[in-house]
């Protein structure tokens, strides 16, 4: 504004002076030009510049070069027109100035700074020459000097520019790769759980009128044991893989984290509750899909859980809280559960949390119990073991089901202090039993890992009294996945002893039957869904025929857990099994009755023989 002001000041002046009409074209063109450059200006420090106005940019070369001409025209008009000393040295002041000046305030863009320093000192030049007086030409000597300086000037303070916006942009690169390194998980490429606070608050602030924040926590199943058993290498493909496909299952503007280990956050703006169904659907199914890792085919799959926003919960924090809360409950539900939060859960927490409390003392104020429940010997009906297990009654709550408190025993780590007290107290009672009854206890994945585990057990049958070979540990198909050289072995220094094992539940998992040639099983328990549950049909019946072909090949025993019926009794025995489990025999029941049970046995018996 300030060099505007001077430019018109000086022109008009000239022209007023001297009424010469080159002046006056020269002063009207100068003055349209820096009431166009003012404007623009003011515009632009406002704040206010319109969209589409980026050709302002391209012709600003072309406005400066105008000025540029404006002032050294004036100046080389006043010279030879002989306009008076004063009016001379105010032109040619004024021009030298914004010449000089000119050179370090365009120095950003040289090429503009420079072609306005030649623009104004050219005419001036030439005019000078044209005089032809000694004054004329040591000043046509002098200003060259001068431009030269300024060009010098432009073109240092140009590269020192430069360096130092390259400079800030590294810092900005640094900085951005820092802030996405901040946010961002390594292992899958997704946010991490920093960037997903700051994604649901955008998300949240972006809601349309009817729409809902879904909040979708995903807990992968057996990650851990992938981790342990085949490595972290592994691992990092699973987690790469499941991301991969959570972020192709999810609509372009939802957000997918890493939150921690094993597991997953999903939010997006969504129509609704149903909706959201759908898209959980679409997600369990898309994760329970076999994921091959080092040759192998692993099922993963997960447990989800869901809340919603302003449904559910008003705020992001009690929106997590639900989220989380709907996730513990559908890991409790089995796999690839999906659960929606409700009220009801806060409940169910609130209980799960006394249910633990209350275990744990209950186990030092012997309120659990163990009974056994007999397997029968298909072709004699002789009781050729007792299984034991855990019963709970609670001096106030009454019985409560296994199913209820061992999974939260194995979560929690409480299932080894518990592992253990149920075998010592089964050892204890199968010690007075006949030498041929064994004693089937079920083993946690859980206790394998424990230091000292086998050291435990054995402790516990030889103060029981109890010989190992009647002892018999009952593993599950999850075995196989975590497997890995400490549960191989645990169960080569038991069998060492004496001690032998049975595969529980053959069917549900992995089925892998490698695992049974490794390692030393004596029986294979077929689960009851085969037998009773609500898949039974022709093809559990072609299953059940299969595994009993195969136990006789092996040389295994074969025992038909959830026998409830006489025709279920007769088709296991038909199909091959040799054992049987269920309540068509007889439910669990404390020792004493199982004692009475196998004194019951043992008069039939000897009666049978009199009687021969």
């Amino acid at each position: 504004m300030i060099g505007i002001v001077c430019a018109m000041l000086t022109i008009w002046t000239c022209y007023f002076n001297t009424g010469h009409k080159t002046l006056l074209w020269l002063a009207t063109i100068l003055s349209a030009i820096s009431l166009f450059r003012l404007g623009v200006a003011l515009i632009y420090r406002g704040n206010c510049f319109p969209r589409g106005y980026e050709w302002l940019q391209n012709i600003y070369p072309v406005v400066a070069f105008g000025f540029a001409a404006c002032v050294g025209l004036m100046t080389s008009t006043t010279l030879l027109i002989d306009a008076g000393s004063m009016i001379q040295i105010l032109a040619m002041t004024y021009a030298m100035t914004y010449a000089s000046g000119i050179s370090m305030r365009n120095a950003g863009r040289p090429v503009v700074a420079l072609g306005q320093l030649a623009i104004t000192v050219i005419p001036i030049l030439i005019a000078l020459l044209g005089i032809g007086t000694i004054a004329s030409y040591m000043l046509a000597i002098v200003i060259p000097g001068m431009a030269a300086g300024m060009v010098t000037v432009t073109i240092k303070l140009f590269q020192t520019m430069t360096a130092q916006a390259n400079l800030t942009e590294n810092y900005r690169v640094m900085a951005d790769s820092i802030e996405r390194h901040a946010h961002e998980d390594p292992v899958t490429g997704l946010i991490n759980r920093t960037g997903l606070d700051s994604a649901l608050r955008q998300l949240a602030a972006s809601l349309n009128h009817g729409e809902q924040l879904a909040l979708i926590w995903i807990d992968l199943h057996h990650f851990k044991a992938v981790n342990e058993t085949m490595g972290h290498a592994a691992g990092d493909l699973m987690l790469r893989e499941m991301g991969r496909r959570l972020r192709k299952e999810m609509p372009e503007h939802a957000t997918v984290a890493r939150f921690s280990s094993d597991e997953f956050v999903v939010a997006t703006r969504i129509a609704g509750r149903r909706a959201t169904e759908r898209l959980c659907r679409q997600i369990s199914e898309t994760l329970a899909q076999p994921v091959r890792l080092q040759g192998q085919l692993i099922e993963s799959g997960g447990a989800i859980g869901v809340a919603l926003m302003p449904e559910d919960e008003p705020t992001l924090d009690k929106l997590m809280q639900s989220a989380d809360i709907a996730l513990l409950n559908a890991k409790l539900g089995g796999r690839n559960q999906v659960r929606f939060f409700d009220n009801a859960m806060t409940r169910q927490l609130a209980r799960r949390k006394e249910i633990e409390s209350g275990l744990r003392s209950a186990i030092h104020k012997d309120e659990l119990s163990v009974f056994f429940q007999p397997i029968i010997d298909l072709e004699t009906g002789k009781v050729r073991s007792f299984e034991a297990l855990v019963r709970w009654f609670h001096p106030e709550k009454g019985e409560l089901r296994p199913d209820e408190f061992i999974p939260l025993a194995e979560e929690t780590g409480l299932i080894i202090t518990l592992g253990n007290w149920v075998t010592a107290r089964a050892a204890i009672a199968a010690s007075s039993w006949p030498e041929d009854v064994k004693l089937a206890v079920n083993l946690s994945p859980v206790q394998i890992k424990a230091p000292g585990a086998a050291l435990g057990i054995l402790a516990a049958i030889k103060q029981a009294g109890l010989n190992p070979r009647r002892l018999e540990l009952e593993v599950t198909e999850s075995l196989f996945l975590e497997d890995n050289e400490n549960t191989k072995r645990f169960m080569q220094d038991l069998s060492f002893e004496g001690v032998q094992f049975a595969l529980d539940d053959f069917g549900t998992g992995y089925s892998a039957l490698h695992y049974i040639n490794k390692y030393p099983f004596g029986k294979i328990k077929v689960d009851r869904s085969f037998v009773s549950g609500p898949t039974h049909g022709p093809r559990s019946d072609a299953i059940i025929r299969a595994v009993a072909e195969m136990g006789s090949t092996l040389g295994m025993e074969i025992v038909a857990e959830g026998l409830e019926t006489i025709e279920q009794v007769q088709f296991v025995k038909r199909a091959g099994c040799t054992l049987g489990q269920g309540y068509f025999f007889s439910r669990a029941v404390p020792d004493y009755l199982a004692a009475i049970l196998l004194a019951e046995e043992a008069e039939q018996l000897e009666s049978k023989r009199l009687a021969g």
